[in-house]
């Protein structure tokens, strides 16, 4: 299921403020990154799991009418990519990974253009740490909608993880463009200074996140770990 967007956040008065207190000389490069576009927009979708704030807060019994409800959307509609998406998600849900996978591979053997099969298998994989194949699904997921931040995003993750930085930060960049002060985005790169030990860096990061989202729970948790680390 390629899940509804929830509508974009925006500040400009925020925006106002942080550009009074930008001076022209140099930046550091996240700073670069993060102030690219003065319009904030914040919130990934709550269907796309990609930080832990946006799983659905859905109880058991809620999920398994879900599950009831779209097995019989597919075998109505068998062929349909978008309903085995949609199942997939809803095993993901549950914690099903190896049925989710299955509806994603279905709904990619049905359309192999199908941008929201490729994505939600690199956050299936994402997840379970197979970051080889994790990338590949996002690389092409971007290569189908290349102005969607979200494969963008799930790319610079798998770079992270696969400890390569460079690729990692252009790829963090690209998704910045699309989704300017997104608190993902920006956490995202605060793991990627921190995975290199910089770690004044990434406290500063992360703290530029809980500016746009004070209940941003990574964020927090990312300080709590830097403070610990610094002790």
């Amino acid at each position: 299921m390629e899940a509804k967007l929830q509508p974009n956040a925006q500040e400009p008065t925020r925006s106002t403020q942080k550009e009074k207190k930008i001076k022209t000389d140099r930046f550091k490069w996240w700073q670069s990154l993060i102030l690219l576009v003065g319009t904030l927009a914040i919130c990934l979708s709550a269907g796309y799991y990609i930080s832990e704030k946006y799983l659905w807060n859905q109880k058991d019994d809620e999920i398994a009418k879900q599950l009831t409800y779209n097995k019989t959307l597919v075998e109505q509609k068998p062929n349909d990519p978008s309903l085995r998406v949609q199942l997939g998600y809803t095993y993901f849900l549950k914690g099903d990974n190896d049925n989710a996978l299955k509806e994603y591979k279905t709904a990619k053997n049905l359309d192999k253009n199908y941008y929201a099969a490729y994505l939600n298998l690199a956050i299936v994989y994402d997840q379970e740490n197979r970051n080889d194949d994790a990338l590949q699904m996002a690389t092409k997921a971007a290569k189908l909608a290349p102005q969607d931040y979200k494969s963008l995003l799930l790319k610079a993750r798998s770079y992270r993880k696969l400890k390569m930085y460079k690729e990692a930060t252009a790829a963090l960049e690209q998704a910045n463009r699309f989704k300017p002060g997104n608190t993902d985005v920006i956490y995202e790169t605060g793991l990627v200074a921190e995975d290199q030990g910089k770690l004044k860096e990434a406290e500063d990061i992360y703290k530029e996140s809980l500016s746009y989202d004070p209940t941003f729970k990574p964020a927090i948790k990312a300080l709590d770990r830097i403070k610990s680390k610094n002790k």
